[in-house]
């Protein structure tokens, strides 16, 4: 069974409000920070190596992980900034805003992170994040060819990531 839904994928996905020209890239990480998965659809400028660029974006989900549980109103317990948490443990944030790009991110249960960074002006993505993450779970996670931790190959998990990403599934 699935995380997110049914156990089959819904033949009717969110419409992809991160369509076309207004989705720029994509990671998935494991709960070790490693990338599994890196697309680019429309990223503007490239100015970092893919290595550095990957330990960016991590370090940048860790460090507001810990900042937004260090500021949860509702808890009585802080803890120490940068102790790691377990997913859906505390408060957790869902995207944020610049004046040039919107970074989506969902965990799942398991630890695997999608960070989906859209144009500003992209709607709320949670409901196109778990349906990413659904087509993760059938076409990599289910497939007994597959190695978890290593980075995803699946041509079919691709194919139709990139359908639904660019609108067209």
């Amino acid at each position: 069974m699935q995380f997110f839904g049914s156990s089959e994928i819904s033949p009717s996905p969110p419409v992809p409000t991160a369509s076309g020209n207004n989705a720029h890239m994509m990671y998935v990480f494991n709960r070790n920070g490693v990338c599994l998965l890196y697309r680019e659809w429309n990223r503007p400028l490239r100015t970092l190596d893919s290595n550095q660029d990957h330990k960016l974006m991590f370090g940048l989900l860790f460090s507001l992980k810990s900042l937004t549980a260090k500021m949860d109103p509702s808890s009585v317990e802080k803890g120490n900034l940068g102790v790691p948490q377990l997913p859906g443990q505390g408060c957790s944030f869902h995207s944020f805003r610049t004046n040039t790009y919107k970074l989506s991110f969902m965990e799942s249960p398991s630890g695997i992170k999608i960070i989906l960074v859209t144009h500003p002006k992209a709607s709320d993505l949670r409901e196109s994040l778990k349906y990413i993450y659904n087509l993760y779970v059938e076409y990599v996670v289910k497939n007994p060819l597959y190695t978890p931790g290593t980075p995803i190959k699946s041509e079919l998990f691709n194919t139709t990531l990139d359908q639904y990403v660019r609108g067209l599934g």
